[in-house]
């Protein structure tokens, strides 16, 4: 854990993260006062240990209206941002924004900072987006791309999205009571949508709260998020983007269903699942899971299973290991150390699951 400084975002949810040359970079999300449109960011790479956030406001441009649950794809040094849900005044409404709601309101704080000290009231909506936003952060500036053609995707919020070379892919996510199952990609180069991608076989099912990785070239994998039903849901898919096929992966476990989570490519090709809900948070929370799942979409090279299988049986082999490369070395000791805080943890965990069930015996006897 490190400890952070200077200007931090206040606490939110349904905000969006993304990591460019090091940085880390969130916007939007939803708390107390309301939507938000600010752009925060921190350093990760710094020599010193500190970690310092600081709030972009020294920008060209117009942001998105305020929002959450929108989606962030990284590409040419720049954030672009594609749909949520949100907030906008009678004069911001476009083909872009799906209403949800509408009521009288005096402006919240989030339109006091853009619009001054406006008291009267006035009608704002509420509902979701399908606009395209982009943030250069080399030259501090916000822009909207003229999109050149195609057909957009539905407006939704709490889909995901991948970029594979030039395309920003988006998949699912929720507007109104519905829940999606589609496939579009935005060409980041030329602006011009695919329209919903026909695809071959069987599709996974319609979702929102889900991940979507890219694993290779032309390789997308899809995990997890809230069905149509409202049911958590733990399966994983494999899309290839040159077949169009999607392909479920059936080795996965059953009982860790997620949604809300992240998720990310290591070093050898396996997806890591972290945070988010196993619960339908939207009638039940009993509390956000902190494990971490990983998931292999193909399996390790040789280095990583010989370097495994020295690491689980040290002992056996202590007199051979010293015998190593140095560079190799330094792997196996890593390992070693990696597979002593496993048995540990899983003798700890044994004892504990003895100790338990020693007192379960004494007390129904």
């Amino acid at each position: 854990m490190h400890l952070m400084e200077g200007e931090l975002p206040t606490s939110m949810s349904g905000s969006c993260g993304a990591c460019l040359n090091g940085k880390l970079y969130v916007f939007g999300g939803y708390d107390d006062k309301g939507y938000s449109n600010r752009l925060y960011f921190v350093n990760l790479r710094t020599r010193d240990g500190t970690y310092v956030w600081e709030k972009i406001t020294n920008f060209e441009g117009q942001p998105p209206t305020p929002r959450d649950k929108l989606s962030c794809w990284v590409y040419k040094d720049r954030l672009i941002y594609f749909g949520g849900y949100g907030c906008r005044r009678h004069n911001e409404l476009q083909d872009c924004f799906d209403v949800h709601d509408a009521s009288w309101v005096r402006p919240p704080e989030l339109f006091i900072a853009q619009s001054g000290f406006c008291m009267r009231e006035e009608q704002i909506f509420w509902g979701w987006h399908n606009d395209v936003h982009i943030f250069d952060t080399k030259t501090q500036s916000w822009l909207q791309p003229e999109i050149k053609g195609g057909v957009p995707p539905q407006p939704r919020a709490a889909h995901t999205c991948a970029v594979l070379g030039n395309k920003g892919y988006i998949f699912g996510g929720r507007v109104l009571q519905t829940r999606m199952n589609d496939l579009h990609y935005l060409n980041l180069d030329t602006w011009t949508w695919s329209g919903r991608i026909p695809i071959n076989g069987e599709n996974p099912k319609h979702r929102s709260w889900h991940t979507l990785t890219p694993i290779a070239d032309d390789t997308l994998f899809l995990f997890g998020g809230l069905s149509a039903d409202n049911i958590p849901l733990s399966d994983g898919w494999i899309h290839n983007v040159l077949t169009n096929c999607w392909k479920q992966l059936t080795h996965l476990p059953k009982t860790k269903p997620r949604l809300w989570h992240t998720a990310c490519l290591g070093k050898e090709n396996e997806i890591m699942v972290f945070g988010g809900s196993k619960d339908d948070l939207l009638s039940l929370d009993t509390g956000h899971c902190n494990d971490l799942l990983i998931f292999q979409t193909q399996p390790y090279s040789l280095l990583r299973s010989c370097l495994d299988c020295i690491g689980k049986n040290a002992i056996i082999l202590e007199s051979q290991i010293s015998l190593l490369p140095p560079k190799l070395l330094q792997q196996v000791l890593k390992k070693i150390t990696f597979w002593t805080a496993v048995n540990h943890r899983e003798e700890q965990r044994a004892q504990k699951e003895e100790t338990e069930n020693k007192y379960q015996w004494i007390s129904s006897n």
